[in-house]
């Protein structure tokens, strides 16, 4: 099964968003630990930025 916190964990905002997302966790279940796990997707929502801010540059130029 996949968490939907997970998805929560997707935006820029390091290391809070992933942090969030385990507290929610953690309050509906104390046995979950979302942490590692969500910062995957909040990495990698920092590197599309990145990605998606290289474009809108390279357009403008």
């Amino acid at each position: 099964p996949i968490n939907p916190l997970i998805g929560a964990a997707g935006v820029s905002a390091v290391p809070m968003a992933a942090r969030v997302a385990n507290k929610v966790g953690q309050e509906s279940n104390p046995y979950n630990f979302l942490l590692m796990h969500a910062m995957g997707p909040n990495v990698a929502g920092v590197i599309g930025s990145a990605v998606a801010a290289g474009v809108l540059l390279s357009l403008i130029r």
